[in-house]
Parts: C-alpha cells; sequence; structure tokens
C-alpha cells in the first residue's frame, strides 16, 4: 500500500518539476524587446481615450463562481450514478442529503441575486 503512495508522490514530484523547468525555461527563453508602441494600451485596434481603468460589476464574476461551484458539485453526481446499484441504502440516503444540500445553496444564491445578469 506504501508504495502505491510512493509512486503517486514521485509521479507528483515529476509533474511539479517539468511544469517548473517549462516556466523557467520560458522565462529564460523569451525575447524581451519592449519599444514604446509595444508598451501602449491596445484594444480592438482602437487607441483608448482618456483613462484605461474600468471597475467591472462583481455580478459577472458571482456569476461565474456560482456557475463554477454548481459544476463541480454535479461531477459528483456521476461516479454515484455509475456504481448506483452497488452502493445500497446508505449512498441513496447520502445523495438525496447532498442534493437538498444543492438546493438549498441554489435556492440562496437565486435569494441574493446572485443568478440576475444586470
Amino acid at each position: 500500500m506504501l508504495v502505491q503512495y510512493g509512486i503517486v508522490g514521485i509521479l507528483f514530484l515529476g509533474a511539479l518539476a517539468f511544469g517548473g523547468a517549462a516556466m523557467i525555461l520560458s522565462r529564460l527563453l523569451q525575447p524581451h524587446r519592449p519599444y514604446p508602441k509595444k508598451l501602449e494600451t491596445y484594444e480592438c485596434g482602437i487607441p483608448t481615450q482618456g483613462p484605461t481603468w474600468v471597475q467591472f460589476k462583481t455580478s459577472y464574476f458571482l456569476f461565474g463562481l456560482v456557475f463554477l461551484i454548481f459544476d463541480i458539485e454535479t461531477i459528483f453526481l456521476y461516479p454515484w450514478a455509475v456504481e448506483f446499484q452497488n452502493l445500497g441504502l446508505f449512498a441513496i440516503i447520502e445523495m438525496f442529503i447532498f442534493l437538498i444540500i444543492l438546493i438549498i445553496g441554489f435556492w440562496y444564491a437565486w435569494k441574493e441575486g446572485a443568478l440576475k445578469w444586470r
């Protein structure tokens, strides 16, 4: 059992080393030749006029976060559905509790207005 965790640990360290090496190598090999035209703010091919600092509404981010949370929670339904017949009564009750918590969260987000696109 401990050998299997060791293999997973080695793969994890290898993934970290590969990612770190890729980031360091790309930083070392990237061209760095800034010039005034390259450093200008660019949006849709039109030069910006006035201040370029724009505040976004947080409701867009909240909408995205709520979608992400519910999307991740629904991923937990797939393994349960695959092993539905082998799990028994306890798993069915547990899934109903999970769905009730999910519905309460959805109701709360709806009540707070996080699902309204303004």
